[in-house]
Protein backbone atom coordinates (compact mmCIF):
# COMPACT_ATOMS: atom_id res chain seq x y z
CA UNK A 1 0.00 0.00 0.00
CA UNK A 2 1.42 3.34 -1.02
CA UNK A 3 2.13 5.82 1.68
CA UNK A 4 0.08 9.52 1.07
CA UNK A 5 2.15 12.11 3.12
CA UNK A 6 0.23 15.70 3.52
CA UNK A 7 2.25 18.32 3.63
CA UNK A 8 0.87 20.75 6.27
CA UNK A 9 0.39 24.47 5.36
CA UNK A 10 -0.29 27.16 7.88
CA UNK A 11 -3.14 29.60 6.87
CA UNK A 12 -5.10 31.74 9.29
CA UNK A 13 -8.41 30.66 7.86
CA UNK A 14 -7.56 27.16 9.01
CA UNK A 15 -5.94 28.22 12.61
CA UNK A 16 -9.41 30.44 12.61
CA UNK A 17 -11.22 27.02 12.41
CA UNK A 18 -9.34 25.60 14.70
CA UNK A 19 -9.80 28.03 17.46
CA UNK A 20 -12.94 28.07 17.02
CA UNK A 21 -14.23 24.24 17.35
CA UNK A 22 -11.09 24.43 20.47
CA UNK A 23 -13.72 27.05 21.51
CA UNK A 24 -17.15 26.01 21.05
CA UNK A 25 -16.16 22.28 22.04
CA UNK A 26 -19.45 20.82 19.58
CA UNK A 27 -19.23 20.18 15.71
CA UNK A 28 -19.84 22.82 13.25
CA UNK A 29 -21.44 22.87 9.70
CA UNK A 30 -20.07 24.90 6.80
CA UNK A 31 -22.41 27.44 7.18
CA UNK A 32 -22.15 28.00 11.28
CA UNK A 33 -18.50 28.69 10.59
CA UNK A 34 -20.21 31.15 7.61
CA UNK A 35 -22.34 32.74 9.62
CA UNK A 36 -19.40 33.49 12.39
CA UNK A 37 -16.66 34.68 10.23
CA UNK A 38 -19.10 36.71 8.13
CA UNK A 39 -17.41 38.73 5.74
CA UNK A 40 -14.19 38.48 6.69
CA UNK A 41 -13.25 35.01 4.75
CA UNK A 42 -15.56 33.87 1.91
CA UNK A 43 -17.10 30.72 1.46
CA UNK A 44 -14.91 29.14 -0.98
CA UNK A 45 -11.59 29.67 1.51
CA UNK A 46 -14.03 28.21 4.35
CA UNK A 47 -14.37 24.83 2.29
CA UNK A 48 -10.69 24.84 1.42
CA UNK A 49 -9.56 25.18 4.85
CA UNK A 50 -12.06 22.72 6.32
CA UNK A 51 -11.23 19.94 3.25
CA UNK A 52 -6.88 20.32 4.13
CA UNK A 53 -8.07 20.04 7.86
CA UNK A 54 -9.86 16.78 7.51
CA UNK A 55 -6.74 15.52 4.92
CA UNK A 56 -3.95 16.90 7.44
CA UNK A 57 -6.11 14.86 10.52
CA UNK A 58 -7.07 17.89 12.21
CA UNK A 59 -10.35 17.50 11.66
CA UNK A 60 -13.09 14.60 11.31
CA UNK A 61 -16.14 14.97 8.97
CA UNK A 62 -19.76 13.85 10.87
CA UNK A 63 -22.97 13.58 8.79
CA UNK A 64 -25.97 14.02 11.31
CA UNK A 65 -29.62 13.10 10.56
CA UNK A 66 -30.64 16.19 8.34
CA UNK A 67 -27.75 14.84 6.05
CA UNK A 68 -25.67 18.39 7.00
CA UNK A 69 -21.68 17.48 7.59
CA UNK A 70 -20.55 18.95 10.74
CA UNK A 71 -16.20 19.07 11.53
CA UNK A 72 -15.39 18.28 14.62
CA UNK A 73 -11.91 18.20 16.58
CA UNK A 74 -10.38 14.76 17.35
CA UNK A 75 -8.11 13.81 20.09
CA UNK A 76 -7.26 10.89 18.51
CA UNK A 77 -6.29 12.46 15.27
CA UNK A 78 -4.66 15.03 17.02
CA UNK A 79 -2.64 12.29 19.24
CA UNK A 80 -1.82 10.39 15.79
CA UNK A 81 -0.45 13.57 13.92
CA UNK A 82 1.87 14.32 16.97
CA UNK A 83 2.87 10.59 17.65
CA UNK A 84 3.32 10.51 13.49
CA UNK A 85 5.34 14.06 13.34
CA UNK A 86 7.68 13.36 16.54
CA UNK A 87 8.32 9.41 15.78
CA UNK A 88 7.16 8.36 12.55
CA UNK A 89 4.53 5.89 13.91
CA UNK A 90 1.38 5.81 12.36
CA UNK A 91 -1.61 4.52 14.28
CA UNK A 92 -4.58 3.27 12.22
CA UNK A 93 -7.66 4.64 13.55
CA UNK A 94 -11.36 5.27 12.56
CA UNK A 95 -13.55 7.74 14.14
CA UNK A 96 -15.61 5.24 15.65
CA UNK A 97 -16.15 6.96 18.52
CA UNK A 98 -20.39 8.17 19.35
CA UNK A 99 -21.15 11.51 18.34
CA UNK A 100 -24.37 13.19 20.48
CA UNK A 101 -26.66 14.79 18.77
CA UNK A 102 -29.01 17.20 20.88
CA UNK A 103 -32.91 17.59 19.37
CA UNK A 104 -33.10 20.55 21.58
CA UNK A 105 -29.97 22.98 21.13
CA UNK A 106 -29.32 21.05 17.54
CA UNK A 107 -25.54 20.70 19.10
CA UNK A 108 -23.57 17.68 18.31
CA UNK A 109 -20.67 16.77 20.36
CA UNK A 110 -17.57 13.68 20.08
CA UNK A 111 -17.91 11.17 22.92
CA UNK A 112 -14.72 10.34 22.48
CA UNK A 113 -14.60 7.10 25.39
CA UNK A 114 -17.75 5.57 24.35
CA UNK A 115 -16.57 2.95 21.62
CA UNK A 116 -19.28 0.78 20.46
CA UNK A 117 -18.40 -2.91 19.28
CA UNK A 118 -19.60 -4.06 16.03
CA UNK A 119 -18.83 -7.30 14.65
CA UNK A 120 -18.77 -7.48 11.18
CA UNK A 121 -19.13 -10.92 8.83
CA UNK A 122 -15.58 -11.52 7.83
CA UNK A 123 -16.95 -11.33 4.63
CA UNK A 124 -17.42 -7.67 4.36
CA UNK A 125 -14.29 -5.08 5.43
CA UNK A 126 -15.20 -2.20 7.03
CA UNK A 127 -13.34 0.95 5.64
CA UNK A 128 -15.28 3.83 8.07
CA UNK A 129 -17.98 3.53 10.52
CA UNK A 130 -20.21 6.19 11.90
CA UNK A 131 -22.56 5.89 15.13
CA UNK A 132 -24.26 9.43 15.72
CA UNK A 133 -27.13 9.06 18.83
CA UNK A 134 -29.83 11.66 18.77
CA UNK A 135 -31.11 12.88 22.58
CA UNK A 136 -31.42 15.44 24.62
CA UNK A 137 -27.78 16.30 26.08
CA UNK A 138 -27.33 17.53 29.73
CA UNK A 139 -27.13 20.98 28.83
CA UNK A 140 -30.74 20.94 28.00
CA UNK A 141 -32.41 18.33 30.17
CA UNK A 142 -30.99 20.22 33.49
Amino acid sequence: MKKIIIRERKSSTKTEILKLLSDKKIALSHKEFQEFFGNNIDRVTIYRALDRLVLEGKLHKIANFDGVILYALCSECENELHAHENNGAHKNHHHEHVHFNCVVCKETTCLENLIPRIDIPDEYEVKETQILVNGVCKKCKD
